[in-house]
């Protein structure tokens, strides 16, 4: 399976996704966009309002910022894969609990093998770990 396959498969498990009590109060689920091949992967802790309305991650406030942030790097956002550790919005959007994070971390996990941004010449990440965020970085060699 190429690695845009293994991305549309984990989209469509995401959607039907009842692993934890957040499918139960989501109106779309936002399992990530972006390209398979991006060298660079943004992924926030979860889906706000908005995400949680159009299925996209990053559309409300926090993803203008994000989009500023990118032009000001010389990126586009087309560039770049971009998602959540939740792929459900948690209620009164409040922080993702502990058991939802390592729920949904399998998903997070699979999205970043398919995308393999570590093949890239360049490769710096965040992902969350239970409750607390741990920075991964790797300088690789060229694709």
């Amino acid at each position: 399976m190429n690695p845009q396959e293994e991305l549309d498969r984990i989209s469509r498990e995401v959607a039907a996704c009842t692993k934890c009590a957040l499918h139960a109060s989501r109106k779309t689920a936002v399992p990530g966009e972006g390209p398979a091949d991006a060298e660079i992967m943004c992924i926030g802790e979860g889906p706000g309002f908005h995400e949680n309305e159009q299925g996209r991650p990053f559309v409300g406030a926090a993803g203008k910022f994000l989009e500023e942030l990118l032009r000001a790097a010389g990126l586009k956002r087309s560039e770049v894969w971009i998602g959540n550790v939740v792929k459900c919005r948690p209620p009164g959007n409040r922080d993702p609990l502990p058991e939802e994070l390592s729920t949904c971390d399998a998903y997070l996990e699979r999205q970043i093998r398919a995308i393999d941004p570590a093949s890239s010449s360049r490769w710096a990440g965040f992902r969350w770990r239970g409750s607390s965020l741990e920075r991964r970085s790797a300088a690789c060699t060229a694709r």
